[in-house]
């Protein structure tokens, strides 16, 4: 019987293989948006966590996705941040998302305040010069310059916010944004002269988060504002609490279910048309509904595994190719390899059912007379 499955496979090569394609779309199709939006994420949460702040002050009613929200805070309120008890280091900063390319997020810093919250760790050239001078971090800088089809490297242009920029310097990833510029410059390019749109404070200790947010609190003009610990951020930042991101992915799947279901269930209702004959000797010879229903589904079975095994060879492709060409985080995670397989696996077979349960009702009479 097994030699009779993967025979009936072979004798249509071209359905079967679109049938393992559509099956490998639905597993890429998966896999690639959480990798996209995990890698995001987690990338965000370790770059802001390597800022080296212990709280973050934002504006009233702001989000706590980074770079969303303008900015509207006076940069000359850090003065009144610094004179707080327990607080060392004040640094403003604004962060504007850009969807120029890649979906980033790029900060405006004032230099000293910014890294005397953890120093830079510089693999090349140093900090600004001047007002057009812009730090890379060494991801960015690996990737291709379109001007010398060779990674970045200092004294380098790159265009931030159309705007062209010199590389004064390459840092090791995992502080902030793949690109920084000076805030001055920034104020000027988003319309913002004096403003900021995030504090990083620092304390002293990491004991007195609490007081200092009870300080920050209780300060005049800074009753509204929106502060959160810096773990405390990290801790929105899941799947779950993001609006939306549920939703995408449920939708995305839905799709890709879809796309598996109709392509399997019709080369399988195809394959049983054409095998009506065949499907009536077996009957004759006493094969019954369950081992009629079992053939069927073990063939789809078989392209759904080609699939779920090419689905998965493509995406690892994928995420090859987007190293080479994009500075998007890209994490595969093994509990999604296996829920992507099954999903399609699952979705595959149940394509499959109503040709099977179609092919077990034949009358073999009816089938043998068949041409």
């Amino acid at each position: 019987m097994n030699k009779l499955i993967f025979a009936n496979l072979l004798h249509r090569p071209l359905r079967s293989m679109i049938s393992v394609l559509a099956v490998a779309i639905e597993v890429i199709m998966i896999l690639s948006i959480v990798a996209v939006f995990m890698g995001m994420l987690n990338s965000q949460k370790e770059r802001t966590n390597g800022i080296g702040a212990d709280l973050m002050l934002l504006p009233s009613n702001a989000s706590f996705f980074n770079g969303v929200g303008g900015a509207s805070m006076p940069i000359r309120d850090e003065e009144a941040l610094r004179k707080m008890p327990h607080v060392t280091v004040v640094s403003p900063a604004i962060q504007k998302i850009s969807t120029n390319g890649n979906v980033e997020i790029l900060y405006g810093i004032d230099y000293d305040s910014f890294a005397a919250l953890k120093p830079f760790v510089f693999l090349a050239g140093g900090p600004f010069k001047g007002p057009d001078d812009a730090i890379v971090d060494n991801v960015f800088a690996a990737s291709r310059n379109p001007a010398t089809g060779e990674p970045y490297k200092v004294g380098d242009t790159i265009t931030i916010l159309d705007h062209p920029f010199q590389i004064s310097g390459i840092v090791e990833q995992g502080k902030g944004g793949r690109k920084l510029i000076p805030i001055t410059t920034m104020e000027e390019l988003v319309g913002a002269e004096g403003k900021a749109s995030i504090f990083y404070i620092k304390c002293d200790n990491p004991a007195n988060d609490n007081v200092v947010m009870q300080e920050i609190r209780s300060t005049r003009g800074f009753e509204n504002n929106t502060l959160w610990t810096v773990d405390s951020w990290m801790n929105q930042m899941t799947p779950d609490k993001i609006p939306g991101f549920n939703l995408a992915l449920e939708v995305v799947t839905g799709i890709a279910v879809v796309i598996g279901f109709l392509v399997i269930f019709q080369s399988m209702y195809t394959a049983v048309l054409e095998r009506t004959r065949e499907i009536g000797i077996l009957k004759s010879m006493g094969a019954s509904k369950a081992t009629i229903v079992g053939v069927v589904l073990r063939e789809c079975a078989v392209l759904a595994l080609a699939g779920d095994l090419l689905g998965i060879g493509g995406v690892y492709a994928l995420r090859l190719v987007l190293h080479h060409v994009s500075t998007v985080e890209f994490q595969i995670t093994g509990i999604w390899i296996l829920w992507g397989a099954l999903i399609a696996f699952v979705g595959s077979l149940g394509g499959a059912v109503y040709p099977a349960w179609m092919a077990a009702r034949k009358d073999p009479i009816e089938a043998l007379a068949y041409e």
